[in-house]
């Protein structure tokens, strides 16, 4: 591995974790900013103090939640209407409450929707934060590691060169059924037109070598033409 493809993988896991440490610390600000008003509204509107908190949780929890469950479903075979739902739902509760609270909270002096409009921004970064949080944290597989290596055909042994096309032309071979004469005409053929070895013409014909070598002697041809 050369120097550069060792420093192209620790800088981009360097920008990796900066990146998610970024991400988290302005995911935690937003969470903060919508926490703080939506559990004051939730005090105003007649929440005991003592309890207020826990509404904030729920509605901003819910997004965090949501997204997760978005995007681990994004590569499957489920179906992600009820987390796509759930997640609109929390940030139109979110929104509109920190907007709510931003109105009744504002000064005299600063106009409504200027005070709904920078209220709104906490919920919406934190639903967009949480999503590109989850999407950095989440694990992928490079090709390099899923790919099957190939071997070239040129460091194959030998022996298993051979050994396919041997095996594949005996599963190939359908000898019909023939008489002894028959075949040992083509192999006298094959043998002295072709060239062919006794082991190429036995396994050709579907007989034993030995029975090939016996056709190509003279004696015991004599004897089976005696016999016959």
């Amino acid at each position: 591995m050369s120097t550069i493809e060792t420093v192209l993988p620790r800088g981009r896991r360097l920008a990796a974790v900066t990146a998610i440490t970024g991400t988290v610390f302005i995911a935690a600000g937003a969470f903060w900013l919508s926490f703080t008003a939506l559990a004051d509204l939730a005090r105003r509107s007649g929440i005991d103090a003592g309890q207020a908190w826990a509404w904030p949780l729920i509605v901003d929890g819910i997004i965090v939640v949501a997204t997760v469950a978005v995007v681990a479903l994004a590569n499957q075979s489920r179906p992600t209407w009820y987390p796509w739902t759930l997640l609109a739902a929390g940030a139109v509760v979110s929104v509109t409450a920190n907007a709510i609270h931003a109105i009744i909270a504002a000064d005299t002096d600063v106009p409504a929707v200027l005070a709904a409009s920078v209220a709104a921004i906490p919920p919406l970064v934190l639903l967009s934060i949480t999503h590109l949080t989850v999407i950095l944290t989440r694990p992928t597989t490079t090709p390099d590691t899923d790919a099957i290596e190939e071997v070239p055909a040129e460091t194959a042994a030998p022996s298993q060169a051979v050994a396919v096309p041997e095996a594949e032309q005996a599963q190939a071979v359908e000898m019909p059924v023939v008489s002894v004469s028959e075949r040992r005409a083509e192999a006298t053929q094959l043998r002295e037109v072709e060239g062919w070895s006794n082991k190429q013409i036995a396994r050709h014909l579907g007989v034993h070598p030995s029975t090939v070598g016996r056709w190509f002697t003279p004696a015991i041809n004599e004897e089976q033409e005696e016999t016959s």
